[in-house]
């Protein structure tokens, strides 16, 4: 069987469709793992590689920019080289270049390395599921990717956990070597049961206007995360990222309109509901990991919680977009998706509007059940969005669109994450002068006797202390304008719900392609 080729589409006889089964969940599990698992990890990184607050944050970004770059491509590497060939390089490289990330010594290695960790493992999930439908039956097709589903939100529920406790018993490092075991058993699992497929077409693809999205993205990005360190466009640098982006954009427009078969039809968007659905899970992305990135120091640096109590506490987060999704699946079809979409922005925006009033004393209770609230929100997008988005297209324009409506879900993560730090690391600097010019020997609150015992301007270590109270108060107000911004942005999306059209799928649709992670 391992020796075999068949054409995609076609069950071979005899095949172990629980061993596949288990080895492709098994590889999607470790893909979802390093989504979220190094979070928890990002202040142990930091001290580590000697990176800044906003440097660091690279870390996350590198990874989703080059998973969202190389996604829409393994569609036409499957075809090419077989689905079975494919996967062993994915997984084989995975876990190479999580062993890199893990020996890392420097920001620009560990970066480079997670550039290509997310390169090597942005086919695993696509891939992973064309194999789950090929081998189920249509029947049985609703259970595998109930299946799928829950291994894919694996990451988001065990991410931070696990990567707390083994930052916290070994080091840091730990979080990208734990893919050794997992991905040595998935591709040892996928050489002895998995099948080789092949294509009854010759695959094309367009690598211009490939080659000119990821341009475009790669120099935005960079924009981005450099943006706020070279002081925006009075850097020479940061002039050509912007030249460099808008050209590649520019190119990519012209090209998709005027080529026969471009890496992205413009058609698409003349869909109602695909094109806002794209604008819809940009805005879900630059919420749903930026918020997270913004808890991790925000638990760590500015609470002083120990690394496991911060994974512990960030766990119901993910818990809860798992019990809503599944709750969702049930009321599908019975409830308009357009009124699940505002329940799920409501959540939302309600759960970020709390925690604009939180302080350094918030409980770990509070912590934990608005994370699972704002949990329960995304459970309510995922599921509907995708639904209401690909229910007016053509089924053959399916797998193009789900590639697209990935990349913008991607993009928007890696976005959001850099506009939330530039705004943390920024508002508190703001916010630190601001503070400051309330602090001088002339304020009337120094004329208290224990006041000025501990806080003396006159002194040097009254001084010190002035400046770590500024700086903590500072902080505070700079995560507030953050969790404000994001409760905007669920705002913003809800009128998009207004402008979706309640069409009823066309015969033989299936949106599962767009579940791509």
């Amino acid at each position: 069987m391992a020796g075999a080729v068949y054409d995609e589409g076609v069950i071979p006889p005899g095949i172990n469709r629980i061993a596949i089964t288990g080895c492709v969940i098994l590889a999607v599990i470790m893909q979802a793992l390093d989504t979220t698992i190094a979070n928890v990890a990002l202040p142990h990184m930091q001290g580590s590689v000697a990176a800044s607050a906003d440097q660091i944050s690279w870390v996350l970004t590198s990874y989703i920019v080059a998973a969202a770059i190389m996604t829409p491509p393994s569609g036409f590497l499957t075809s090419r080289f077989g689905r079975k060939r494919v996967l062993l390089i994915s997984v084989g490289g995975f876990i190479v270049t999580s062993m890199l990330c893990g020996a890392a010594q420097s920001l620009t290695e560990i970066v480079l390395f997670r550039l290509l960790q997310g390169c090597f493992g942005a086919a695993l999930v696509p891939i992973a599921q064309a194999v789950l439908l090929d081998i189920f039956s249509v029947k049985e097709r609703g259970a595998a990717m109930g299946v799928f589903g829950v291994a894919v939100m694996v990451g988001p529920v065990a991410g931070p956990v696990i990567g707390g406790w083994l930052t916290d018993n070994l080091n840091w490092r730990w979080i990208f070597y734990i893919n050794l075991p997992l991905g040595a058993l998935a591709f040892a699992g996928i050489s002895i049961f998995m099948y080789e497929t092949r294509s009854r077409t010759t695959p094309k693809f367009d690598w211009l206007g490939f080659g000119s999205l990821s341009v475009f993205l790669a120099a935005l990005q960079v924009f981005l995360d450099r943006g706020s360190q070279l002081d925006w466009f009075s850097s020479l640098e940061i002039l050509i990222e912007a030249v460099i982006a808008a050209g590649a954009l520019y190119i990519f427009l012209v090209h998709i309109f005027t080529a026969n078969n471009p890496f992205v039809n413009p058609k698409l968007f003349l869909d109602r509901n695909y094109a806002i659905g794209v604008v819809f899970i940009f805005i879900i992305g630059i919420s749903y990991l930026a918020s997270m990135a913004l808890m991790t120091p925000y638990l760590q640096s500015l609470m002083g919680y120990p690394i496991v109590t911060a994974g512990l506490v960030m766990g119901p987060r993910g818990l809860g977009t798992m019990v809503c999704m599944f709750v969702v699946g049930r009321m599908m079809g019975r409830v308009d998706t357009r009124i699940l979409l505002l329940i799920g922005l409501g959540l939302t925006a309600w759960s970020m509007h709390t925690m604009t009033g939180w302080t350094p004393a918030v409980s770990e209770w509070t912590i934990a059940w608005v994370g699972f609230v704002q949990g329960a929100g995304l459970g309510f997008l995922f599921v509907p969005l995708t639904t209401v988005t690909f229910a007016t297209l053509p089924p053959q324009s399916r797998g193009e669109a789900a590639g697209m409506y990935n990349l913008s879900r991607n993009t928007g993560a890696a976005v959001g994450i850099s506009i939330v730090t530039y705004l943390l690391t920024r508002n508190t600097q703001v916010n630190h002068a601001t503070i400051a010019d309330y602090v001088n020997p002339f304020n009337r609150a120094f004329e208290n006797p224990a006041v000025l015992n501990t806080l003396s301007p006159w002194t040097a270590a009254g001084r010190a202390a002035l400046d770590q109270l500024v700086t903590g108060q500072a902080a505070v107000i700079a995560y507030i304008n953050d969790f404000k911004f994001l409760m905007i942005a669920a705002l913003v999306a809800m009128p998009l719900v207004l402008f979706l059209k309640k069409d009823k799928p066309q015969a033989g649709a299936d949106v599962a392609p767009a579940i791509h992670d």
